[in-house]
């Protein structure tokens, strides 16, 4: 049986730019209409964040936040950090440990996905299938369970590293 599946492509913790099936809603809209106090330095953060081509981990973050606001100190990238976590806005991943044990973080989607890393290159490619879909579907039926967040992480290698081993 073949599913269709939504690949990303996009190398080094990176996101597809033409994938248009697994998308991220306003991250900054969802603060604003929890009621949350948006300081200017919450604001560049979360657009970072949003706007982002690859999965950040905080000290990438504070990175790029310096280069706009040399005055953002690492505190404030934990605490929106954390403030984005209990908010339901964002995830936080491990990418199988690719790069020791940084933890990275994407605005949530609109529909969950698998990460499959690469463990010679570092490539992540988003996933997503109709099949992920069903399996969650049959797991929730078949254990009475409500399921609510879903991780799922596969390692191995990248269709170019393959080629270049052969």
């Amino acid at each position: 049986m073949r599913t269709s599946a939504v690949v990303a492509t996009e190398s080094q913790l990176g996101r597809s730019e033409n994938d248009k099936a697994i998308t991220r809603p306003s991250v900054m809209k969802e603060l604003v209409a929890q009621g949350v106090r948006m300081t200017a330095q919450r604001r560049l953060l979360v657009g970072i964040i949003q706007d982002s081509r690859r999965h950040l981990d905080a000290a990438k973050l504070l990175e790029l936040a310096k280069k706009q606001d040399p005055h953002i100190d690492r505190a404030t990238v934990y605490r929106t950090i954390a403030l984005l976590k209990d908010s339901g806005l964002i995830d936080e991943l491990d990418l199988m440990h690719i790069e020791g044990e940084k933890h990275y973080y994407e605005a949530k989607t609109n529909r969950d996905h698998c990460h499959m890393a690469c463990f010679r290159c570092g490539a992540i490619i988003e996933f997503a299938s109709s099949s992920f879909e069903k399996l969650k579907k049959e797991m929730a039926r078949q254990s009475s369970f409500e399921i609510r967040v879903v991780r799922l992480e596969v390692g191995g290698l990248c269709k170019q590293c393959r080629k270049a081993a052969s």
